[in-house]
């Protein structure tokens, strides 16, 4: 098998059936046949390997953690109907009451809730630290520290930290190191080669990447993802078998549309950086980001997300994103459409003002998801809309 990334992508898949089918057939069923009542006994001891049920695996379900395995460079995985059940699965195969959780300030607003009002209720509490300052994170580690989390780039305030640093801190202390790949993707930047020991992804973003399935996925180690599915083969969170085989299929166009993606997001963004209506851009691959560096060093590319402050605050906002002809105004992101979020009355609402502030959300922040579009036509449209 080939070492590149595309080729990877592309040739993985189940073996063919006796139909010779050219692309893998959706397995959509939820249990198996088992020969005779020895083989049951053996597949549900764990002495054989074999498909049992579907909320366990599936030939398509597998098929896709096989690919990004291969493509993250990871041992095993497991595949989650969300990307948030990925990250619920994850603390809940390695938490217990008592524990504690270092984890980046900037996090996806689901998971603000989860550590401040889901495991919390549980008996484990958290600090956060900011990706902007390095030198706070290790004052943080307590003796009962199980986890450092973080997000990088982060939603929406595309902050970076570099992984490797922070995978030393983990080792130090004997800690879990775990990323939120989702905004870079295996194609962009690989946590685990890095040191991290658990990248998360939620598929639905720039996996699927036309905005049609629900999915996520943990990576890791053997030992770890078995710790994981003992943990969701009771609780759930499957993803299914056609959702696995849409996604499976997207990822044999993941590189060309990273690579669309990242070209226009950069072009968007220098565009914006020189704009009199534009108070603050963040992008990785600016020079004018604080992380530029890092950016460089840990990612192959910038990725396909500009966050950006207009001038005027909410008000502001509201009149560039109504401005827009042709972005969509959307919760989601990562799509092949372009799309424009306010993440203060949306993805990041449950925050309060002053939460917000610290992880540079400020009223007059717009999120922007830069599509496959033509770079003429975003442009003109990015245009119109501040100079409406």
């Amino acid at each position: 098998m080939s070492e590149n990334f595309e080729t990877i992508a592309i040739r993985t898949q189940t073996e063919r059936s006796s139909h010779k089918e050219h692309s893998t057939a959706i397995y959509l069923t939820s249990s198996y046949k088992f020969d005779d009542a020895e083989e049951m006994r053996a597949l549900f001891a764990n002495e054989k390997e074999g498909n049992v049920y579907s909320r366990y695996s599936n030939p398509n379900t597998s098929e896709f953690i096989e690919k990004m395995c291969l493509l993250e460079g990871a041992e095993d995985g497991f595949a989650t109907a969300t990307g948030m059940a990925s990250i619920f699965t994850t603390f809940g195969a390695f938490l217990k009451s008592g524990d504690h959780i270092v984890s980046s300030r900037s996090v996806f607003g689901s998971t603000h809730q989860l550590l401040t009002n889901v495991f919390s209720k549980w008996g484990v509490t958290f600090d956060y630290a900011d990706l902007d300052k390095p030198q706070d994170w290790e004052g943080l580690i307590k003796l009962n520290t199980k986890i450092i989390f973080v997000e990088t780039p982060s939603n929406p305030g595309i902050d970076i930290i570099d992984l490797e640093f922070l995978a030393g801190l983990a080792k130090k202390h004997n800690v879990l190191f775990v990323v939120d790949n989702c905004f870079a993707t295996p194609y962009l930047q690989q946590p685990i080669k890095l040191g991290a020991h658990i990248s998360i992804h939620s598929a639905t973003k720039y996996i699927d990447g036309q905005g049609r399935v629900l999915g996520g996925i943990i990576l890791g180690s053997k030992d770890l993802i078995t710790e994981v599915m003992n943990f969701a083969r009771h609780s759930g969170p499957s993803l299914s078998p056609f959702n696995a085989w849409i996604l499976s299929k997207s990822l044999e166009t993941l590189a060309v549309r990273m690579d669309r993606h990242c070209e226009n997001a950069l072009k968007v963004a220098e565009y914006l950086e020189g704009h009199e209506q534009v108070k603050l851009v963040k992008y990785p691959f600016l020079k004018s980001h604080p992380q530029y560096e890092i950016a460089k060093k840990q990612m192959k590319q910038g990725g396909g997300i500009v966050t950006v402050v207009v001038k005027n605050g909410v008000e502001g906002a509201r009149k560039f994103m109504d401005g827009l002809k042709m972005f969509s105004i959307s919760a989601n992101l990562a799509d092949t459409r372009s799309i424009a979020t306010h993440p203060a009355t949306s993805t990041h609402s449950k925050l309060t003002e002053e939460q917000r502030l610290e992880v540079g959300i400020e009223q007059g922040t717009v999120r922007l998801s830069i599509g496959l579009e033509h770079i003429d036509d975003i442009l003109k449209d990015i245009e119109g809309a501040l100079n409406s």
